[in-house]
């Protein structure tokens, strides 16, 4: 049994920032799928809300990334004044054997 006891609060930053990007992507472009449609099925309103789509798909896992960098931030701060009173997550972990590899014939020989 170990005790999780403190995280990195940049590192644990680094990973919601991707996370929270790719999600931004995929949201994204669902957004920028339902705004193309709804301006196919109005062709006769104006295109300018169809830029605004463009623009909002793009800059979405930009918003995303940032968001999650700070949210990561604030989230692994908490975790670690948490984790100083009450002790952090208690994980069980399996051991697992190392695959043996044979080592590489000597040159020459």
């Amino acid at each position: 049994m170990f005790h999780l006891r403190s995280i990195g609060v940049l590192s644990c930053a680094k990973i919601f920032a991707v996370v929270h990007a790719v999600i931004g992507i995929l949201v994204g472009f669902f957004f920028l799928l339902f705004g193309v449609v709804g301006a196919a099925l109005a062709p006769s309103q104006q295109k300018l809300g169809i830029v605004g789509v463009i623009v909002l798909a793009v800059l979405m896992p930009v918003f995303y990334g940032v968001l999650g960098l700070v949210m990561g931030a604030i989230w692994a701060f908490v975790y670690n004044l948490a984790a100083e009173s009450i002790g952090g997550l208690e994980l069980h972990l399996d051991a697992m054997p190392a695959a043996y590899v044979a080592p590489p014939p000597a040159a020459g020989a």
